[in-house]
């Protein structure tokens, strides 16, 4: 659980005493490459903290999946509605490559800020975080050009593009499979 407990910390210095009450209540499962975690349009109050593997976020645009957001070691996936409007949502989350997850119920979670606020604070700054990382991918769309989202993301998450399928990248990026393909055989030339 180490990863897990490493991305909390490097958010919030939680105690040991909160961690512990956390992490007792975990499920630990292990989920094979291409499983559905959370569907669209299907009440899902669980939230999967990923301490080996990848998740990817994507919901249905006339019939084209659209990815929305990657989930790595120590990160958090969940259905954003489900969580926070009690109600099924929209987006569909599957593991990309084996992924060992421990789950807890939102109902769980709740219970545990108001026990200890080390993990309400802990909570509050990962979405925080979360929040300001969409606004700067939905910024980015609007504001730089295709090879220089493309950039922007190998410089970010460089490792991203050993594990994840490129067509899956390049519908983050907002650009197609083609596209992604033209600007990476541009960047070797250089």
């Amino acid at each position: 659980m180490q990863n897990i407990i490493s991305k909390i910390r490097s958010y919030y210095p939680v105690s040991d005493e909160a961690l512990d009450a956390l992490t007792c209540v975990f499920e630990r499962h292990v989920f094979p490459s291409k499983t559905l975690l959370i569907r669209a349009e299907q009440f899902d109050r669980q939230v999967y903290f990923i301490e080996q593997g990848i998740t990817r976020s994507y919901i249905l645009h006339e019939g084209k999946e659209i990815t929305t957001w990657f989930s790595q070691e120590g990160d958090a996936a969940c259905g954003s509605w489900d969580l926070y409007r009690h109600k099924a949502g929209f987006e569909y989350v599957e593991t990309l490559e084996q992924t060992i997850a421990y789950v807890i119920s939102v109902e769980q979670l709740d219970r545990l800020y108001r026990s200890y606020i080390d993990l309400a604070n802990w909570m509050r700054i990962l979405q925080q975080e979360n929040f300001l990382r969409l606004q700067d991918v939905h910024i980015c769309r609007l504001n730089l050009s295709a090879k220089e989202r493309y950039e922007l993301l190998m410089k970010e998450q460089p490792a991203l593009f050993q594990r994840v399928n490129l067509g899956y990248i390049a519908s983050f990026l907002g650009i197609t499979q083609q596209s992604l393909s033209r600007i990476r055989a541009e960047e070797r030339l250089f």
